[in-house]
Formats: structure tokens, sequence, C-alpha cells
């Protein structure tokens, strides 16, 4: 995946597809893609979060985020070249697919 700044065309029609399906959709807020995920309790948002840091890692492209007890709120841009990428919406929508599949829970 190529690390080129998106047009806001193209940003516009990849929030369209990842928003497909989303019970809460993501949103651009300060030129980033954002999120705010709310799970049961703080395992479930840990649990989250140690999914998604692997997928990150494995992606060399890694998230802001902060955790507060069972939320997790999630900004995506790719700082080196200034704005959003196809990298970001791949780890939105692979954050996406981890917040739905919840075998995080226990």
């Amino acid at each position: 995946m190529h690390r080129v700044k998106l047009d806001d065309h193209a940003i516009a029609t990849s929030l369209q597809s990842l928003n497909t399906g989303a019970d809460v959709p993501w949103t651009i807020e300060g030129g980033k893609l954002h999120k705010t995920f709310q799970f049961r309790n703080f395992s479930e948002a840990f649990g989250f979060m140690t999914r998604a840091a692997l997928e990150a890692e494995s992606m060399d492209h890694h998230p802001e985020w902060f955790n507060v007890y069972k939320t997790v709120r999630v900004d995506l841009a790719t700082h080196d070249v200034g704005g959003l990428t196809e990298l970001d919406f791949e780890l939105a929508t692979r954050m996406e697919a981890i917040s739905r599949d919840r075998i995080f829970e226990h």
C-alpha cells in the first residue's frame, strides 16, 4: 500500500465505503480519520487495542489513540505525507472488523 496523500474525492469515496455497515460511522476531524469505540468494560477495550496494535504493527502504520475505561478514541493519519492515505482506511477497516468480531470478550 502506498503512502500517497489522498485528494478530497478519494477521501469521501473511501469514507463512504468504510462506513458501509458500521454501527457508528467514522468521521474526518482535524484532517484525521476519527472514531470513538465503546465496549462493555475495560477488558473488552484493552482486548480490542491489543488486536488492533498487532494489525497496526504488521502494517507499520500506527494509530493515535486514547483509552479510558471502556472507551477507545482513534485518530488515523499518515504523518509523513501530512494527510490521509490508503493505509489509514485499511487500518480503520481492520479495526472495524476487530470491533465486530468480539472474540476478545470473556
